[in-house]
Parts: structure tokens; sequence; C-alpha cells
């Protein structure tokens, strides 16, 4: 049935949401996902792009990201949009490239990105069960208005409660793998 499809459609993009987000937390391990997105005011502010569309990122060990602007008279930008950004990380210009020291995360941070984690998961649950109480609602107002057979309507429900099941628990894996990441020292 179509709100099936639609259901399982709006909890996938809540996922990949989710992955997203939680790309650019900073693990103690460089990683260039970390700046990727980054906004950076290019040209005298006129153009914004992401760090990505300007320059190439890449890891120098497991603690080192090097990001390499295509156009050197940008440098100047991009350092800006390090700084600005809310990663605490100063970066070292040489050359025509950008170094990025990651310091390894004290207890305190790490306490603070596992609460920040579960945030942002359990705004991601609340998606996937609101996206469930809308289906559920049309499944109860198509059984109303006799378009939808008793047996038909429970199978629905069923089915829709199974996957929400099903993708809440995705959430929580990905909420678990990142939580190991920075446990990791």
């Amino acid at each position: 049935m179509d709100l099936i499809s639609q259901f399982q459609t709006n909890c996938q993009k809540v996922i990949a949401f989710l992955k997203e987000d939680l790309k650019s937390i900073h693990t103690g391990r460089a990683n260039p996902a970390l700046v990727e997105n980054l906004v950076v005011e290019a040209y005298s502010g006129q153009s914004k792009l992401k760090l990505f569309e300007l320059a190439t990122i890449t890891t120098e060990g497991p603690a080192i990201l090097v990001v390499i602007p295509f156009d050197p008279s940008i440098i100047k930008d991009v350092e800006k949009a390090i700084l600005k950004s809310p990663l605490n990380i100063t970066p070292q210009t040489q050359g025509n490239r950008i170094v990025l020291r990651l310091s390894a995360l004290s207890t305190e941070q790490r306490e603070k990105l596992i609460k920040f984690i579960s945030q942002k998961v359990e705004e991601k649950k609340t998606s996937i069960r609101n996206f469930r109480d809308e289906v559920r609602k049309k499944i109860k107002n198509s059984f109303e208005a006799k378009e939808t057979t008793e047996d038909e309507k429970f199978r629905l429900e069923k089915e829709i409660d199974n996957l929400t099941q099903k993708y809440t628990k995705e959430v929580e894996i990905i909420k678990e793998n990142k939580e190991k990441e920075i446990a990791e020292i």
C-alpha cells in the first residue's frame, strides 16, 4: 500500500539525516567528513560554498587533516570558516595547504558529545514515531470511511509497528557505533 512505502521513505530520510549529522562530530580521529560541509564565504563573500567544493581534504595519520584549496587565493577565507566553526580547531597554513591537527578528546568532551548524540538520536526517534502516528491516523480514517476492511486495518497497523521498531533499532545501532567511535582513545 502507498502509505507503507511513504512511511519507509520518510524513515529512510530521517536515518540518512542522522548519519549526515553525526559525520561532522569530532571524535578525535581525522575524517574529511568533519569539515567537508563547512560553509566558506569565498571571494570577498561573493559566494558561499561548502569546503569540499573548494578544496581537496585528505588525512595524514590518525589526527591530521590537510585542506588544499583548488584556488590558493581563498586560503584566508577557508581559514576563517574553520575558525568560525564549532570544531575548536586552529588551522595552520603551510604554503598552499592548511593543516588541521585534531586534539584528543578529554573525558568531559567525550561525555558532552555522547549527550549531544543521544539528543540527536532522540529527535530522530521522535520523527519516526510522528510518521507512524500520521500513518496510523490515515489508516483509521480510511477504515472509518469504509475504504478499508478491519482485517486490512489491523494488518497495516501491525506492518507499520514492525517497521517503526526496525527503524528505531537502526537508529540505536547508529548511536551505539558513534558512541564506540568517541569512546576509543
